[in-house]
C-alpha cells in the first residue's frame, strides 16, 4: 500500500559560519527529527572564485555521523583522528564522530586554485547510545561505487548505503539506513519501496516530483507516515533528490552545537571537554 506523507517541511536558510548559509528543513519548526536522521542542510550552488579561501574552521562533533553528498564541486575533509579525504560530484563520505573528534571541511584544494561550483548535502546520521563512544572512522564511496538501483532510460540512482533492489551499498551505518541519491528526467516514473515502520524521507534538490496527486517543489523535504511501504514519484521536471529510510533509534535525543547525545547533561560534558582541549587539536 501507498505511503501517506506527514510532512512538507520547506528548507530555511540558516547561518552555519560567517561565511556560510544553508538550506534546512530538518530539524523543522513543525517537525524536528526522525531518529537517527537528526539533521539535513543543503549547501545550494556557490560559485567558488580561483585563488578563493573557503575553510571551515576545526570544529568538535561528538556522537553522531555527519555525511556528505556531493553534487557538485570537490569537498575536502580532514579530522583530528588522522583521517583525509576528496570527494567529487555524485560521491559520499561518511565521518563517524563517535567519542570525539575536531573536524575541517570545504572545497578542495585543487578546486580553491581554479574555482568552480560548489553544492553539496549534509546530514546528521544518529548512532546508539551504546556506540557512541566508539571509535571514530572515515569512510568514502565515489558516484562508481554506488550500485545503481531502480534502473531504467533517464533514471539514474544510486545506493550509498543500505540493502535495496537486491545491491548492497558500500558505506556501513551502525543500524539499518537505506541512502539512495541521484536524478530522474522529466516524465520518468520510479516506485521506492520502503520498510514499514521506518522513518522515510524524501528530499528534492532540485526540480518538481508528483507524489499521492500532490506536487512538491525543490528545497522541500518529504517525511512520510510510518505505516505501508509504497512510493511512487513522477518527475514533472528534471530532478535531483535523495532517498533515506532508516530504522528508528527509540532513544531520547540532546542534540545541541554540535553534539548529538542522549541527555543535556551529556552535551554539557561534551562542551566542557572542548574547551578542556579533550578533542585535540587540528592543523588544516
Amino acid at each position: 500500500m501507498k505511503k501517506k506523507i506527514r510532512h512538507i517541511l520547506k528548507g530555511r536558510e540558516k547561518q552555519i559560519t560567517k561565511e556560510e548559509s544553508v538550506l534546512q528543513p530538518l530539524p523543522h519548526i513543525d517537525f524536528r527529527f526522525a531518529n537517527p536522521i537528526i539533521v539535513l542542510h543543503h549547501l545550494q550552488a556557490k560559485p567558488i572564485e580561483p585563488g578563493q579561501k573557503l575553510r571551515i574552521h576545526p570544529h568538535p562533533h561528538r556522537g553522531f555521523a555527519p555525511v556528505t553528498f556531493q553534487l557538485q564541486g570537490e569537498g575536502y575533509h580532514m579530522d583530528s583522528a588522522g583521517h583525509k579525504g576528496t570527494i567529487k560530484a555524485g560521491d559520499v563520505q561518511w565521518m563517524f564522530a563517535g567519542k570525539g573528534i575536531l573536524h575541517s571541511e570545504g572545497p578542495s584544494e585543487d578546486m580553491l586554485k581554479t574555482g568552480g561550483t560548489q553544492e553539496l548535502i549534509q546530514l546528521w546520521i544518529n548512532v546508539p547510545k551504546a556506540k557512541k563512544w566508539d571509535e571514530p572512522f572515515y569512510q568514502s564511496a565515489t558516484k562508481q561505487q554506488q550500485p545503481e538501483v531502480l534502473q531504467q532510460p533517464g533514471v539514474s540512482l544510486r545506493l550509498a548505503s543500505g540493502n535495496y533492489d537486491g545491491k548492497v551499498g558500500p558505506l556501513k551505518s551502525f543500524t539499518p539506513l537505506v541512502s539512495i541519491s541521484g536524478e530522474i528526467e522529466q516524465g520518468r516514473q520510479v516506485q521506492l519501496m520502503a520498510t514499514p515502520g521506518y522513518w522515510t524521507l524524501l528530499y528534492i534538490a532540485k526540480g518538481r516530483v508528483m507524489i499521492n496527486q500532490e506536487e512538491i517543489s525543490e528545497h522541500h523535504l518529504v517525511v512520510f507516515e510510518q505505516d505501508n511501504e509504497e512510493i511512487i514519484i513522477t518527475a514533472n521536471e528534471d530532478t535531483q533528490l535523495l532517498y533515506l529510510s532508516a530504522e528508528p533509534i527509540n532513544e531520547p535525543v540532546a542534540a545541541k552545537d554540535n553534539f548529538v547525545m542522549n541527555t543535556p547533561e551529556e552535551v554539557k560534558q561534551a562542551m566542557q571537554d572542548y574547551r578542556e582541549g579533550v578533542f585535540g587539536t587540528l592543523e588544516y
